[in-house]
């Protein structure tokens, strides 16, 4: 099924935490950054979850297990339980066992979260190419994840083993900067074999399939910071998406947007799940979001320009409005700089 190309962000006269039965929430980034819990999030979730509406933490780090990434935020004050959280191991674990046989030998090249993942599909692991292992997976492993697990996933791969990714994300944020990620290890294996890997994780369907399975959602919303991962996993799973301003997504990189990194809604940060988002509306030869109005070009430059005042959020919608009208099914090549710093964004 084909999606129209959105060319504005859309209002709601509802709290998103009423119009919707399911936040599938990213977490670094958008719930904690660097470990502890980013500011606002705490209340916001709580209020949410007060309200009727069900958490679930969607995560593409298949290391941790869900039962240790739910004490974590139990810990940071937001109650969990295993069962909310759903891990690209959980995800890649499925796509495997739908392809091998139960009780299939799969070796591994990751961490725990991996293990108890392809456990929990009647999956056994196993540490060498030499098990007869039916299959190959990779998993983010860690920092102290041995050079000689490379070669194991290369030796096996190079026999034709069918080779499989929980994600490909090339970084990790961690509390030093960013780190190689899992994406990172799968360019290790790819060239030294030359092959290519089944992948599971954001923004592919089948962490988006793993993740309806697991919480039967029926009207579900992404929540999520990066644009490539969360808001691209919500448009290849046809859902609606809340892109928060506390990760790795700035204004710049949101007006540059092509259709597939494109949120519903846009937000500061979690406190915007509990309100209405204001519509964008056409204005003359521009669009108005509360009090601004963004045009392109007005004065016949290649730029996004800006009038008015309020809040800065608003200003900010409108500017996609243009930016994106203006891009179609493209990328924006209008410079927003100036209209961005007059919103301090």
């Amino acid at each position: 099924m084909s999606r129209s190309v959105r060319t504005r962000p859309e209002g709601s006269g509802q709290a998103l935490s009423e119009a919707y039965d399911t936040a599938l929430l990213d977490l670094d980034g958008v719930v904690y950054a660097g470990g502890n819990a980013i500011v606002h999030a705490v209340e916001s979730l709580a209020t949410a979850r007060a309200g009727g509406m069900r958490l679930a933490y969607v995560t593409n780090n298949a290391l941790r297990t869900p039962d240790t990434v739910a004490g974590h935020l139990t810990e940071l004050g937001i109650p969990t339980d295993a069962d909310d959280v759903i891990t690209s191991a959980q995800a890649v674990a499925r796509l495997i066992s739908e392809q091998v046989p139960a009780g299939a030998r799969v070796l591994v090249i990751g961490g725990e979260g991996l293990r108890v993942a392809l456990r929990e599909r009647g999956l056994v692991p196993v540490e060498s190419a030499d098990d007869d292992p039916a299959a190959v997976v990779q998993g983010f492993g860690g920092p102290d994840l041995p050079w000689g697990r490379f070669a194991e996933a290369s030796y096996a791969v190079a026999r034709g083993v069918p080779w499989f990714a929980s994600n490909t994300d090339l970084t990790i944020p961690s509390g030093r900067g960013i780190a190689p990620g899992n994406g990172a290890a799968v360019e290790v294996v790819r060239i030294a074999t030359g092959a290519e890997p089944q992948v599971a994780g954001k923004p592919l369907p089948p962490m988006h399939r793993e993740t309806i399975l697991r919480t039967g959602a029926e009207r579900p919303l992404v929540v999520g910071d990066r644009l490539d991962t969360d808001i691209e996993g919500a448009f290849n799973g046809q859902v609606d998406s809340l892109l928060v301003l506390t990760g790795v997504t700035d204004g710049a990189l949101l007006l540059a947007a092509p259709p597939q990194h494109r949120p519903t809604y846009v937000a500061a940060d979690l406190r915007g799940m509990l309100t209405g988002q204001p519509e964008v509306v056409a204005s003359g030869a521009g669009f108005r979001c509360g009090g601004w109005t963004a045009t392109a070009g007005a004065t016949g430059a290649p730029v996004l320009e800006l009038e008015g005042d309020g809040d800065a959020l608003d200003g900010l919608r409108a500017l996609c409005a243009v930016a994106w009208t203006a891009a179609g099914e493209g990328s924006c090549a209008l410079d927003g700089g100036k209209a961005l710093a007059r919103l301090g964004l």
